[in-house]
Formats: structure tokens, sequence, C-alpha cells
């Protein structure tokens, strides 16, 4: 009976202990230059379309000067990636959160800095928000995710120079919300943070449901948490260049709406968040 308990414990220790071998490696990682990582791994799970792969870029906020731009803080007109970043000298540019097709230069939820608020409405479903421009870096880092079901914007509103509303993910604790807004798979981009404040993007041009990216995510190696939903389908865009490397991921598959994978150009953004390498 005690060789028998033994043996149990020995396997059940062992059995956790292996790594899944159907899940990514998510160890390696490529330097584009200090603080700032990225990597492509296959999806554990294959698309009807595409390659299945997930891009994934993290930063360390201490390197990098992080903005939102809107185009109605300036001239009313959208850019695509590439212009936002040579207006603005940007090394990274991205997504800020969704924007009304009906009001093309209108964030669906709340975008705005000190200067400029390009929408003042606090969407009541909207749970998370991206914080850009630490006012005290002694406290906070550069940009953060908050995730207003734990906090209120109220009570962090004078610790950021802007910021951008989307739809929650992972809450504060790391629990998978489960999506339950549309049954819909799409090209996407998302945000979340980890425990020691880096900051990520991860970005699938083959089409995914909600659901499946958060479990994604979960999956990790991470420790993930505060994710935020940042747009899907042909507007989703991410562009890096720096220290040499550039990127560029456009998406395109939007399911019901959208059914193509033709999309190859960066679409013109009425907003956008920008990083900046530290000089």
């Amino acid at each position: 009976m005690k060789w028998f308990n033994f043996l149990f414990v020995f396997i059940s220790l062992t059995s956790f202990s292996q790594v899944d071998p159907l899940l990514p490696d998510y160890s390696e990682w490529t330097i584009l230059t200090k603080g700032m990582e990225y990597r492509e791994v296959k999806a554990p799970l294959k698309s009807v379309v595409g390659d299945s792969k997930l891009s994934i870029l993290r930063i360390n906020p201490k390197y990098f000067d992080f903005g939102i731009h809107a185009a109605t803080a300036y001239d009313n007109k959208p850019r695509n990636l590439h212009d936002w970043a040579d207006t603005f000298r940007l090394n990274v540019v991205f997504n800020a959160g969704m924007y009304d097709l009906s009001k093309p230069l209108m964030s669906k939820g709340y975008l705005g800095t000190k200067d400029h608020v390009n929408n003042g409405v606090l969407r009541e479903y909207y749970r998370s928000m991206i914080a850009v421009g630490s006012t005290d870096t002694s406290k906070h880092q550069n940009i953060e995710i908050l995730d207003l079901g734990c906090e209120s914007f109220q009570s962090r509103k004078n610790d950021f120079q802007g910021f951008a509303q989307g739809l929650r993910m992972i809450n504060c604790d790391g629990v998978a919300m489960a999506w339950n807004k549309r049954n819909q798979s799409c090209s996407m981009m998302v945000a979340a943070q980890d425990s020691k404040g880096w900051f990520y993007l991860i970005f699938c041009r083959s089409p995914y449901t909600h659901n499946q990216m958060i479990s994604f995510m979960k999956d990790m190696p991470y420790g993930l948490t505060n994710a935020i939903y940042l747009e899907g389908g042909p507007e989703t865009s991410l562009l890096i260049d720096v220290n040499g490397h550039c990127i560029e991921k456009v998406g395109s598959y939007v399911s019901s709406t959208y059914e193509r994978d033709d999309n190859t150009n960066f679409w013109k953004l009425p907003n956008v968040i920008g990083v900046r390498k530290r000089n």
C-alpha cells in the first residue's frame, strides 16, 4: 500500500510538471530594442482561414513614452499607421479601440487626453481602459490597463494624461470574462499586462472568436491580466519600426460581414496609440 501511494504521488507530480505538447512554445523572444521583445507562434487551435499565427509584442514601459493621437485633435483627417508614425515620430502604432462607423472620427468608448477629448462618454459595458502618460512615474507605469470593475475611472483619472476605453476580456484578477456580445470570428488585436507591469499586444490575422482568444491568453505562461479588446477585422493594425526592425500587421476577416482574407493595406484610422523610444 505504501509503495502504491508513493507511485501515485510520483506519477501525479511528474504529469503536472510536463509541458503540454499541444501548446505553443512561448519562451523564445526576439529583442527589438531594450525593453521591447517580439515573437510569433502558431495558435493552439487551427483557424479555418490563414496561417493561425499569433504575433506578440511586449514592452517594458519604463523605456518608452506613450500617447493617444486623435484626428479630431488635429485636422480631422484619419491616417494610416505609416502617416501617424511619420507625423509624430512613433516607433509603434496600433488601434486606440474601436471607432463608430456612423461617426468615423469618433471612438465608440471614452477616448481623450488632458488637452483633447474625442469621446467624453464612458460606455457602461466597456469595462477596460488603457491609460497612458503617467503623471507620477514613481507610482504608476507609463502605460497601464485599468479594470473598471476593480477600480473607478474617477479614482484614476488624474494619474494619467490619456485614456482609451474598450471591452474587457480578462479581469484584474486574471479571471476570463465570458464573451456573450456576439459569437463572431475575426482578425483581432488585444492588449494585456503581466505582474511585472510589462504591456502586451497580441495580434492575429486568422479569425478566431473572442472566447477562443481569451483561452489562448489564459494558456500563455505570462500571467496576463486586464486584457482589453482593441479592434477586429480589416481595421486591425499594428506597426513596429524600431532599431532596424520593421513589422507590419494588418487584419482582414470578419465572419458574416467581411468574410475575406484579401486585405493587405493599413486602413486609415481616426484614433491610435503611439509608442516612442526614450532618448
